[in-house]
């Protein structure tokens, strides 16, 4: 980018025309079947993949702010479907195991 008049950079959105954080509209193009089809197939697995690491922060954040016994079974369940989304492939799985190191150290100190 080249600095504006004022010495300063201007931000750039995310996509040319598309304000930031705005859903994908579908710009695929592609005449081959295979590739409409892949396409579609690539938009579903992408929803289900928001889907399951949307859940994920929910289920990490009641887990983190949960107390007694509660937050034991909630950091259990978390943990799960942690190891659940490494397995399918949604989440790296150093990702995965960072992740529920942390929450199995929060599990030991209660």
């Amino acid at each position: 980018m080249r600095p504006a008049a004022g010495g300063t950079e201007t931000p750039r959105p995310s996509a040319p025309g598309r304000p930031p954080g705005a859903e994908r509209a579908s710009t695929n193009v592609a005449n081959i079947k295979s590739q409409i089809k892949r396409n579609r197939q690539n938009e579903a697995a992408r929803q289900r993949n928001k889907a399951v690491r949307s859940e994920l922060r929910t289920r990490i954040k009641r887990a983190e702010e949960a107390t007694g016994d509660e937050a034991a079974e909630l950091i259990r369940l978390a943990i799960k479907r942690i190891d659940e989304a490494a397995s399918k492939g949604i989440l790296h799985r150093n990702n995965a195991a960072r992740r529920t190191s942390r929450l199995a150290k929060r599990l030991n100190e209660l």
